[in-house]
């Protein structure tokens, strides 16, 4: 077949228009002859080859024949597999021949502009990598400048596209959410580059997945959901779990922690805990132990599920605050003393 096209653009014979524009993208950033001052003749020749290799795989015609015939199949060495005449192609008679298939490979800068919107992107790109993320709490517009210019700076340049940095956002969940799991949807805004690079907004629904017994600093990661610039790749989008207060409940570890008021007649005589669980429950805990300060009440199982084992949960801690009267009559003094000196 002789030049390997798309071994050049390192895709596979399947690759899609998009799988080629994105191979071309990364490749053509990487060895334009701008970028590689140090290398420039190398550089030229490389790029050279990469678009000529994209041309013809973009091209469903040159495509076809190139798959077909191979490299002898552009030259003219054999007939067309219709009698179109595609951009960059002549076709002609020889004598009384067939028509063959003239392939004519357009200047590489030419491709790049068109692709890129301009001959040289090296410079004034200062676009944000920001992206806008809204639910049911309010969005915000988050993240910073994150394209360095290639002009003007003597600094080496890497060899390829870097990555953006990540952009957090902060997910607040009721307890209740990840007591039983739930399912949370992310509307976001960020910029897409189309095929000549230019950029344009859009808006895309993501879908958190929120398993039961997830903590507050959880980590959920859609890798590359930033804006799309020319030689960036875009910044993994993360939300990060947080808690928020609860009512009854509060959380340590996989335990939950409640904290009943009781009288100190309740104290010393008996107390039943009445409680709503998380999912809805009711739960009934007689204490029949005297309640004395600092004392714990654990239920085992109670608490918040495991996230590696969601079959599994923690305890149900309860915690009493025992109010003692301010003042006592001196008959209430007397009792006192005589039942609890016997």
């Amino acid at each position: 077949m002789g030049v390997d096209y798309y071994n050049i653009l390192k895709v596979d014979k399947s690759a899609t228009d998009d799988e080629l524009k994105k191979a071309y993208r990364k490749l053509a950033m990487k060895w334009h002859p701008d970028k590689n001052p140090n290398n420039k003749a190398a550089a030229e020749a490389k790029f050279k080859e990469i678009s000529e290799a994209y041309e013809v795989l973009s091209d469903s015609q040159k495509r076809a024949i190139y798959d077909q015939y191979g490299e002898e199949g552009l030259k003219g060495q054999v007939p067309p597999p219709d009698a179109g005449g595609p951009d960059g192609a002549t076709f002609f008679r020889t004598g009384d021949g067939p028509n063959v298939f003239r392939f004519n490979p357009r200047n590489a800068n030419d491709i790049f502009a068109e692709f890129f919107g301009s001959s040289s992107p090296f410079g004034g790109m200062g676009n944000g990598n920001g992206v806008r993320v809204s639910s049911n709490f309010p969005s915000s517009m988050f993240g910073d400048d994150i394209f360095g210019s290639f002009g003007g700076d003597s600094r080496p340049m890497s060899s390829g596209p870097r990555k953006a940095p990540p952009i957090e956002r902060r997910l607040p969940c009721s307890l209740e959410e990840l007591y039983k799991g739930s399912k949370k949807k992310m509307k976001i805004s960020r910029e897409i580059a189309d095929a000549s690079g230019k950029t344009l907004p859009v808006q895309e629904i993501l879908t958190i997945d929120i398993k039961p017994g997830w903590k507050k600093g959880t980590k959920i990661t859609f890798p590359d959901k930033g804006n799309e610039e020319p030689n960036v790749i875009p910044s993994d989008l993360i939300f990060v779990i947080d808690e928020k207060p609860h009512s009854v409940f509060t959380r340590d570890g996989n335990d939950l922690v409640v904290t009943q008021k009781i009288s100190l007649a309740e104290a010393l005589t008996g107390y039943t805990v009445h409680l709503t669980t998380l999912d809805g429950r009711s739960l009934s805990i007689p204490i029949n132990s005297v309640i004395h300060p600092g004392y714990e009440e654990v239920v085992r199982g109670e608490g918040m599920p495991i996230s590696k084992e969601p079959s599994r949960k923690g305890d149900l801690r309860i915690k009493f605050d025992i109010k003692f009267p301010t003042k006592l009559t001196a008959e209430q003094r007397s009792g006192f003393k005589k039942l609890l000196s016997s």
